[in-house]
């Protein structure tokens, strides 16, 4: 069995946590978790010595308490939730002890009136989604993997997803949080009402942050109401049409919720037609979905494109299919990045590659590479040469997921900015003994 990084053995430190969960099952040995769930943690770290146990806090005072050892140990600590976004982000050096907040999962207050919800970190998002529907409210965000993916993990990973066209990032839907710092200490920012300007804007640092700052165990969110009717269109065709389309798109007084340009690909393997696609979906009075996407449609006809529209189970189906098209891989070998770039340069991009998604208004999307060469080379075409960046299309490419050896040759995040000695000391005032998530944020922070 091998050593903790202090020299103290696995099963001292095991007992160690056993007595602050004190719960049965609340504290997994390594060799007994589970291999798909050992698999997903591997995912996350980098080779060498593996992690002594999972912890299971079921209360966000246990979970304080499981921090505060670990400080205390000088133990890194892996955070997690379902463990389903833990194959993103760069690999953790070191790992003692990963600590899953999948059972600190309780609904804490449902204001239906003010339209806000707070939840413990370890809620699945599909539970959340069904609760607030019995309300006809839900939280305006469609992340990867919704049936698994907890709150904590979807803030932590800031995975937004299509609803960005109408209502912003992870950030934007953010009124307060609760996390436990590196050093066990229970800390708040922002609060429970809509209009809240209380304190620092820790919740801005912290998402997106990959367990690096803090460990979250409670998020208040503003809510949306369920619209009455919805709609999608799509228009499949030619490159310079479909760019035409979505730069008219864009300038129009038109409100879709979702709007995305599709690679050739991703079109064929959903059976939508031919050639590159893009697909806007609106949501409101049915008068309004109804005017709005027959619009879209006169757009396509003018510029020569097929259009289709999808309604009730069909479109439900359609957006199913297509989440999980491009956030499932065929293949282990398959890395899937994110990008980011100028909102004209998508339809370019989405030329050049099998498999991707980019967003119309923001310019951020999800593609599908083979290899780590063609990794560089989409890095390339964005404006990088070198560590020097061009005026070509000033974008940005980060790997997602993607095999171990390919984490371990290239820079995952492709980050060359300035911000890099902030971003540090930042780090260091969040945690000055580095037991977070080590390695995983940018720069191998």
């Amino acid at each position: 069995m091998k050593a903790m990084s202090n020299d103290k053995p696995q099963a001292v430190c095991a007992s160690d946590f056993a007595s602050i969960v004190g719960e049965e099952n609340a504290v997994c040995l390594w060799e007994n978790i589970e291999l798909g769930q050992q698999k997903r943690i591997q995912q996350a770290m980098a080779s060498g010595k593996l992690p002594c146990c999972i912890v299971y806090p079921r209360t966000q005072e246990q979970l304080a308490a499981v921090i505060a050892t670990a400080h205390a140990n000088n133990w890194r600590v892996l955070p997690c939730g379902s463990g389903s976004k833990l194959s993103w982000g760069g690999l953790v050096k070191g790992v003692d002890v990963v600590v899953s907040t999948e059972r600190i999962n309780q609904l804490i207050e449902h204001t239906v009136g003010d339209l806000t919800v707070t939840v413990e970190a370890g809620m699945k998002f599909s539970a959340l989604e069904a609760l607030l529907a019995k309300s006809r409210q839900f939280l305006a965000l469609d992340p990867t993997a919704p049936e698994s993916a907890t709150i904590g993990g979807i803030v932590a990973t800031g995975d937004t997803g299509s609803l960005r066209q109408r209502y912003g990032s992870v950030r934007d839907q953010l009124l307060g949080i609760t996390f436990v710092r590196a050093d066990g200490q229970i800390a708040k920012a922002g609060g429970r009402v809509v209009k809240n300007v209380a304190g620092y804007d820790l919740m801005k640092l912290l998402t997106g942050s990959y367990g690096t700052l803090g460990f979250l165990s409670q998020l208040t969110f503003r809510l949306y109401p369920l619209a009455e009717a919805s709609g999608t269109v799509v228009l499949t065709g030619k490159a310079e049409a479909v760019s035409q389309a979505a730069d008219i798109l864009r300038g129009s007084a038109l409100t879709p919720v979702q709007a995305d340009l599709l690679s050739t690909k991703l079109v064929s393997s959903l059976g939508l037609g031919e050639g590159l696609g893009l697909i806007a979906r609106f949501q409101s009075i049915s008068e309004s979905v109804k005017e709005q996407s027959n619009r879209v449609l006169e757009v396509g006809e003018k510029l020569g494109l097929d259009g289709a529209i999808f309604a009730d189970s069909d479109e439900d189906s359609l957006w199913q299919r297509l989440q999980k098209r491009i956030h499932f891989t065929a293949t282990d070998s398959i890395i899937t990045c994110k990008i980011g770039v100028l909102p004209t340069a998508a339809v370019e991009i989405l030329t050049q590659v099998e498999l991707g998604l980019i967003h119309i208004g923001s310019g951020l999307g999800l593609l599908q590479l083979e290899d780590k060469n063609q990794v560089l080379e989409v890095r390339d075409r964005l404006g990088f040469v070198g560590s020097e960046r061009t005026q070509a299309n000033k974008g940005f490419l980060t790997i997602l997921s993607a095999p171990m050896a390919v984490k371990e040759q290239i820079d995952i995040w492709g980050y060359t900015g300035n911000a890099l000695p902030l971003m540090r000391r930042i780090k260091e005032q969040f945690d000055s003994k580095n037991i977070l998530s080590p390695g995983r944020f940018v720069g191998g922070i």
